[in-house]
């Protein structure tokens, strides 16, 4: 056997289903985590209380009608307020359900932040709130 087969020999090794396990298991959990932080940074972005879809439906309805007899900067701003509306509209049929996330994030957040080195201020900093953290035993 050459040289160059022995260093192959060594360098090939094979994935023990332990290790198999870890690496789903860290996918799994960022994958959790990233979804329940981007959730929480969409809430945080949007700010105020939260519109039903028949509000925003209203509003809309009610801009286009005020776009009928508008002056050119009026139909400006409206047109404007217009596709926001449109926007959270489409935002609004593709809800998500927060406590359900919450409840995903609360089973594998300890595991993560031991993992990851991640403190509880980390979390607080990026939205998470103490509540959550508690429940999922991360002080």
């Amino acid at each position: 056997m050459s040289q160059g087969d022995a260093d192959t020999e060594q360098k090939t090794r094979e994935v023990t289903p332990e290790h198999k396990a870890a690496m789903i298991q860290g996918r799994t959990e960022t994958r959790v985590v990233r979804h329940y932080l981007e959730v929480l940074d969409g809430v945080r972005k949007s700010g105020g209380r939260r519109r039903s879809k028949e509000t925003l439906q209203k509003k809309l309805a009610g801009v286009e009608q005020e776009l009928e007899s508008a002056d050119p900067v009026g139909r400006l701003h409206l047109t404007q307020e217009r596709i926001d509306l449109q926007k959270a509209i489409e935002a609004a049929e593709q809800s998500v359900d927060i406590n359900e996330l919450e409840s995903a994030f609360i089973d594998i957040a300890a595991s993560y932040s031991e993992r990851k080195g991640i403190s509880y201020q980390a979390w607080r900093e990026v939205g998470v709130s103490p509540k959550v953290l508690h429940a999922a035993g991360i002080r």
